[in-house]
């Protein structure tokens, strides 16, 4: 789909020790390590799943 909205995903905090939701929310998102990215469609989808763990992560629009 052309013109599609990205956004680009930085995992700054651990997940280690977090609610197990939210771990599995940032496993969703394609994230493993501190400091990875990944570059995700901006679908109401992944929104959700970035609004729940906001908190450990940085979103720029790419």
């Amino acid at each position: 789909m052309a013109g599609t909205k990205k956004l680009k995903v930085t995992l700054v905090k651990s997940p280690a020790g977090r609610v197990a939701t939210h771990r599995a929310c940032v496993t969703g998102l394609g994230l493993r390590k501190i400091r990875q990215s990944r570059v995700l469609a901006d679908t109401p989808e992944v929104r959700g799943m970035i609004n729940r763990v906001s908190y450990l992560l940085k979103v720029e629009e790419a």
